[in-house]
């Protein structure tokens, strides 16, 4: 309660209030200024240096996409089991055609830099020791999704799409069935399908490579 005397202070910010009365037949519009504070997306090479300089743990799980760092979910044993099982059978039915990517971080743009379970790429004799892989040396990219979906098909896939990578694998692990996406056009892909009990699959871009997925889901 004021008293005489009592000072007043005015909040710095005060709310805008609705519940005056107007007039009848009079219209009240509620004017939003847009928020005007510009959001500085990183780049991959200040995200790199982030990691350089401790700024991100060493064991962190995260990947950036469109300037923004996401974390990712631990890794469980399922989550590991069918890495290990798809990674073990790329190189079985591909042998030295390729090369295996596993959770590493893959740079597609000035400003993302997601890390796949699974990159399959075209093979290089050094590795790709001495230059990271780009988008135009990716056959494949294999996504293991568990709490990760929603992210891996409504982030990641049209981010794979809109950089031109030729095939998409989600496994999605509480179903479980895996998809298949492929023929990236104008930001999305043109082909999709969908199994719980995969069998042989052709990769696009090499000609004449089949994998054999038969007992992916199998205990």
């Amino acid at each position: 309660m004021l008293h005489a005397g009592d000072s007043v202070m005015t909040p710095f910010f005060e709310s805008p209030c609705y519940d005056k009365l107007v007039e009848p037949g009079t219209v009240m519009i509620a004017v939003m200024q847009s928020d005007l504070v510009r959001r500085h997306r990183l780049t991959v090479e200040e995200y790199f240096r982030m990691a350089e300089v401790g700024l991100l743990a060493p064991e962190a799980r995260v990947e950036l996409i469109e300037g923004e760092i996401f974390d990712m979910p631990p890794i469980g044993n399922l989550h590991g089991g069918l890495t290990a099982w798809l990674h073990r059978r790329l190189l079985r039915d591909l042998g030295d055609r390729i090369s295996v990517w596993d959770q590493v971080t893959l740079p597609l743009d000035r400003f993302s830099a997601p890390e796949p379970d699974l990159v399959v790429l075209e093979y290089r004799q050094d590795e790709y020791k001495n230059k990271r892989p780009s988008p135009t040396d990716v056959f494949a990219i294999v996504e293991i999704s568990h709490s990760s979906l929603h992210h891996d098909r409504e982030i990641k896939l049209p981010l794979y799409a809109r950089h031109g990578i030729p095939e998409v694998w989600i496994v999605d692990v509480a179903r479980p069935v895996i998809h298949f996406f492929h023929t990236p056009h104008a930001g999305q892909f043109t082909f999709t399908s969908s199994t719980p009990a995969p069998g042989p699959v052709s990769l696009r871009r090499l000609a004449g490579a089949t994998v054999d997925l038969t007992g992916l889901f199998d205990d």
